[in-house]
């Protein structure tokens, strides 16, 4: 089987174990059923998300770091069944304190552990110049889950119980998350680019990336559309049933879901012909600008529209990145180096719904929270258009030497 053949095998694997660890975004139907039938209260049925959040984010920096060593394979599969276990685990340890472990720290760190391998492995299998559209593909899965994780959540639960509904999925994303890690491998050396202008031939390590300001200009880029989005994310029923006086927030999150996975290969793709920075700056002035506006969205056409666009673009976010990480830092240790920058979603997970929040309790709107969100984007369109690839000392200098000779020549 050529090299080819055996790097799409690796993609659609990654997309599928995303699509699976996409059971993340369905925490709001067991959340729901939580406070329902469990008398749980609000606060107690959004711990164990939250914890999940933070342990996704928090696994991803040392994951990055183990699978530069011993490889992805081992990695995802370690993660399979973490997820898998504290899934099973959450149908037997029923109070909140145990679904914080289970679901908070197992399925969250198993989540992280496993997304963190998926798309450095599947890029290194093909040419710098589809790193975009690579990286799109394979996180697409875990922006397309919600179309079938929250109604198949929805349904176990309506079918066996919500705790009997964890058991359910965590054998059966044990048994497909664990398979399809089997075919995560890397290739014995990176794919080159056949345009030696775009080779990168220096790789760096996280010490000697954060001493670079294109790390600091990626964090942050991350950082604003993570922020802004996540923030639309979290709290998009309410704000559809504050504009619009319905309840209708659950069509629009299936809507969204589509536009966050489209959002990913497609800007990846555009991404990979027209530059990482400029691209940003694009989508994120688009995103800014709707976020100004997005007040006035108060039908259900208008109200699309502005979803639509807040996913497309934070989908975007998550293609761009990486794929800018590997460009710059090299792909040798992309993983390690893309998880120090996922460090960023951690606080813009926190951030983004925990300010969208507050603001509407305390001023009945959330008018407040999408200026804020915009500037802080338009902030991020700014780097992006200032932004630069980073180039190392020694390629400089070979770029000198050469030049200098020819001089003499």
């Amino acid at each position: 089987m050529n090299s080819s053949k055996k790097g799409w095998i690796v993609v659609f694997s990654g997309t599928g174990i995303n699509l699976a660890f996409g059971v993340l975004y369905a925490w709001s139907i067991f959340s729901k059923n939580l406070t329902d039938m469990q008398d749980w209260s609000t606060t107690q049925a959004s711990l164990p998300y939250s914890f999940a959040l933070g342990m996704f984010a928090l696994a991803m920096i040392p994951a990055g770091r183990i699978q530069d060593k011993i490889g992805p394979r081992k990695v995802v599969t370690f993660g399979g069944v973490l997820t898998g276990l504290g899934l099973i685990l959450a149908g037997y340890l029923t109070s909140v304190t145990g679904l914080i472990f289970s679901f908070g720290i197992l399925v969250g760190s198993g989540i992280g552990l496993g997304y963190a391998c998926t798309t450095p492995a599947a890029i290194k299998w093909f040419p710098p110049e589809k790193k975009g559209l690579i990286t799109g593909i394979v996180i697409a899965g875990f922006g397309l889950s919600t179309l079938y994780s929250a109604p198949l959540a929805n349904f176990l639960i309506n079918s066996f119980g919500v705790f009997n509904a964890f058991k359910i999925l965590g054998i059966s994303f044990l048994i497909i998350v664990v398979t399809l890690a089997q075919f995560i491998r890397e290739p014995v050396q990176p794919i080159q680019s056949s345009d030696n202008s775009k080779k990168n031939i220096v790789d760096l390590d996280w010490t000697d990336m954060v001493k670079t300001r294109q790390f600091y200009q990626l964090w942050f880029i991350f950082f604003a559309g993570a922020f802004g989005g996540l923030m639309i994310i979290g709290h998009l029923s309410r704000i559809t049933s504050i504009q619009l006086g319905s309840n209708l927030g659950f069509i629009l999150v299936a809507i969204g879901a589509i536009a966050n996975a489209l959002g990913r290969p497609i800007s990846g793709a555009i991404s990979d012909k027209l530059g990482r920075g400029k691209t940003v700056m694009i989508l994120y002035t688009l995103q800014g600008t709707i976020l100004l506006f997005f007040k006035f969205f108060r039908s259900f056409p208008t109200l699309i529209f502005g979803v639509v666009i807040i996913y497309f673009t934070y989908g975007a976010m998550a293609s761009i990145v990486p794929s800018a990480c590997g460009d710059y830092y090299g792909t040798k240790n992309l993983g390690a180096n893309y998880g120090l920058i996922f460090s960023a979603f951690l606080l813009s997970g926190i951030g983004g719904p925990l300010a969208g929040g507050i603001i509407a309790d305390a001023t009945g709107s959330y008018n407040l929270a999408f200026i804020i969100a915009a500037s802080i984007i338009f902030i991020a369109a700014i780097i992006g258009f200032s932004m630069k690839p980073y180039i190392h000392n020694s390629y400089q200098n070979s770029i000198q030497t050469k030049e200098l000779e020819l001089l003499k020549g």
